[in-house]
């Protein structure tokens, strides 16, 4: 690796960070649509100005990344906030997998897609990006019972994401005549595995927080709990998402002063954040948008219409306010780094599928996460709970 083209690659997306910053402050845009374009702009596809050495850090980027957003949106779930929320969060986040599992499985076998990719997309659908949700609700500022239950349920959400998807691939698997009990396995351990590394290190960071002082040293407690998790899950092949939120959720209902692990992470993120977002940006390729066709359209058209319909269903099902039925599904809109795994994995279990699979999750990923974080942005809006922050 050439030392200084990653060091120079680092230096100017960071320094793109702050300009995307500074220009979403002005324009009221999300700075992670900003930031993924520029990754487009920036990547194969546009300039092609970023180095391959640091291209290579995706991955790494992305779990680092992801994981300290897991465990932020597991601290926002303490026994007051699912005291106050609870019903919502569970409620609405699971008429919305549910829904978008039905309608996208549905519609694509309708308009003619073979069975077994349906399923297998069906899946990949549930999936959200709680790295743009949680960044558009810290750059508006918003505040308040729907802000609240939406971070609740984008935190619940790949959770049950990652069941759903576990159970079609067993069930696409049988019908395509594989044992279906290996698949089961997999998932099963995939599952309660995380969640048994989110307790492994969150239930003593959670003895261990307040007990330090404030400043270094909780800043690396902070940080070692994020890589222990991140390093855990992927070398036993688990969800780091679903540890990060546990191991959130541990601290946050335990400690004692259970918020300083938190505003540390909160402190270090961003710069993970720019990176990731410019990255994923850059892995954009413009021949996808022809491999994946009307079935790419498709399946666009039949996710936005199952997290509206699901949240809509769901609120009222939950007694939420009639303002915030009609929003929760469009904030719930962006999608990343969970679903380009779950293609991943698909793939590798039905190789037939896999170049489709992976070409069409990167296509309409970079549409939702272009899209995505406007609708979450003027979701809070609507509502009442954007207090413009930046300003």
């Amino acid at each position: 690796m050439e030392s200084h083209l990653a060091l120079l690659g680092l230096g100017g997306l960071l320094l793109l960070g702050l300009v995307a910053d500074e220009f979403g402050r002005r324009t009221r845009l999300p700075r992670v649509s900003l930031l993924v374009l520029c990754g487009v702009v920036a990547g194969p596809a546009g300039f092609d100005v970023i180095p391959q050495a640091l291209a290579a850090w995706y991955d790494f980027l992305a779990t680092v990344a992801l994981t300290m957003v897991a465990f932020l949106l597991g601290g926002t779930m303490s026994r007051q906030a699912l005291r106050d929320h609870g019903r919502a969060i569970i409620t609405v986040s699971l008429t919305i997998v549910a829904l978008t599992v039905v309608v996208t499985a549905g519609g694509l076998y309708v308009f003619g897609v073979p069975v077994v990719l349906c399923l297998l997309l069906a899946g990949i659908a549930t999936a959200t990006d709680p790295a743009a949700v949680n960044d558009v609700v810290e750059q508006s500022g918003a505040k308040g019972s729907f802000t609240d239950t939406v971070r609740g349920i984008v935190a619940v959400d790949d959770a049950w994401g990652i069941i759903a998807f576990s159970l079609l691939l067993v069930l696409a698997k049988t019908m395509a005549g594989d044992a279906a009990w290996q698949v089961i396995a997999t998932g099963g351990w995939e599952l309660f595995g995380a969640i048994a590394v989110g307790l492994v290190i969150g239930l003593p960071a959670a003895y261990l927080t307040g007990r330090l002082q404030a400043g270094k040293p909780s800043q690396s407690e902070a940080l070692g709990i994020v890589f222990l998790c991140a390093g855990l899950s992927l070398w036993l092949h688990v969800s780091f998402l679903l540890a990060g939120i546990v191991a959130g959720l541990a601290v946050a209902n335990l400690a004692r002063h259970h918020d300083r692990p938190f505003h540390e992470i909160e402190h270090v993120e961003w710069p993970f954040m720019v990176l990731f977002f410019v990255l994923a940006g850059a892995t954009f390729d413009p021949g996808s948008l022809a491999a994946v066709g009307w079935i790419g359209a498709g399946f666009i058209g039949l996710r936005m219409l199952s997290r509206v319909a699901g949240g809509w269903a769901g609120a009222r099902a939950a007694g939420m306010p009639a303002v915030q039925r009609r929003w929760v599904g469009l904030a719930l809109t962006p999608q990343a780094g969970v679903a380009l795994g779950m293609a991943l994995v698909a793939g590798n279990h039905f190789p037939e599928w896999r170049e489709t699979l992976i070409a069409l999750t990167i296509a309409t990923t970079l549409v939702f996460e272009l899209a995505g974080p406007l609708l979450t942005l003027v979701a809070v809006r609507r509502v009442g709970e954007a207090t413009d922050k930046d300003e």
